[in-house]
């Protein structure tokens, strides 16, 4: 499989494959690495209407910043478009009349290569979302998804409406530790394990997967949250990739060895993740299906899972005071 890429801002297509020589999956670098903070003499400020986040409904990685802005209650603070999840070789692109789809509202681009050709003329790199718009400087600020999360979770404190705090000081390294965890070996394995080119590869990633999962599930049996008794990013970070697994990964990119909803704790603590307000409205199956998982294939219609169904996880946990930002 080739990838598509800006090379000195020209678009090229199909220039090279995912995988490195051993035929492992080899996720390249996001590129516009910035950071808005509120601090004295920064070119990024935190500003309301400021800026504007870039994704696509599928993209799990896009999809942890989306939900974030959400829980952080910055959805009247950070503006959003939204890509269509089907690429062809042109890439991401608004398609506005595509129902759960949006124009380019900020610079008018039909393609979202155009938008950092527009920060940089002379980009080279692969074009991903999420991305972080500055109005103000009109450039990107940020590409990469766990940055953005973090900027979102700190930075915008005095504006938006009252959201849950979910980075909280004092939790950080604990929360970092967790992410980081869960990142390879989970968020990107499944990746790992579906663009592998070669058995040794593909052993290698479907195993920490599942190594992976399995801890948590052992974790999980014991309290409610990935860190403990309260929401945190880390649980923000875990939630894109446990919705799509049995719809799309379990089967499109071979990680098949067991369902989340087969598991005793991961499948209670999904349906609690997705019952919390502001994480149910950020999913669009029929997007994620939409996706590269299928494309120019039939799209599978099961497993028709009910994340609506009774958790009773808040039985591992007492009520937390300190999950709304103070005042």
């Amino acid at each position: 499989m080739g990838r598509n890429m800006l090379v000195d801002g020209d678009w090229k297509t199909d220039i090279g494959p995912y995988t490195d020589e051993s035929g492992a999956f080899d996720r390249a670098e996001t590129s516009f690495r910035d950071w808005i903070q509120d601090a004295p003499d920064t070119k990024f400020q935190p500003a309301a209407g400021r800026y504007h986040l870039y994704i696509a409904r599928n993209c799990p990685w896009a999809h942890g910043a989306a939900l974030t802005r959400r829980l952080a209650g910055l959805t009247d603070v950070v503006s959003m478009d939204i890509v269509d999840p089907w690429r062809e070789d042109e890439g991401w692109e608004f398609t506005p009349e595509k129902d759960g789809c949006t124009p380019d509202t900020v610079n008018g681009c039909e393609y979202l290569r155009d938008v950092y050709v527009a920060a940089d003329p002379e980009y080279t790199g692969r074009v991903t979302v999420p991305v972080l718009w500055d109005r103000e400087h009109e450039t990107i600020v940020n590409n990469e998804s766990i940055e953005i999360m973090r900027m979102f979770a700190t930075e915008f404190d005095d504006y938006g409406d009252e959201g849950r705090e979910l980075y909280p000081e004092g939790y950080r390294d604990e929360i970092d530790r967790i992410i980081d965890s869960i990142y390879d070996s989970i968020n990107n394995g499944v990746y790992r394990a579906g663009f592998a080119e070669s058995q040794e590869a593909y052993d290698e990633a479907v195993t920490d997967v599942f190594d992976a999962l399995d801890h948590w599930d052992e974790v999980l049996g014991n309290q409610r949250y990935l860190a403990g008794d309260r929401l945190t990013l880390a649980d923000v970070r875990m939630f894109p990739t446990l919705i799509r697994f049995d719809e799309c990964y379990h089967t499109a990119f071979k990680c098949n060895r067991q369902y989340i909803h087969q598991y005793d704790n991961l499948w209670p603590y999904l349906r609690d993740l997705y019952q919390t307000p502001g994480f149910a409205e950020t999913v669009r199956m029929e997007h994620i299906k939409d996706d590269g998982y299928y494309q120019g294939e039939i799209t599978p219609i099961g497993p028709g899972l009910d994340y609506e169904q009774p958790h009773d996880r808040d039985q591992l946990s007492t009520p937390d005071e300190t999950t709304a930002r103070p005042s």
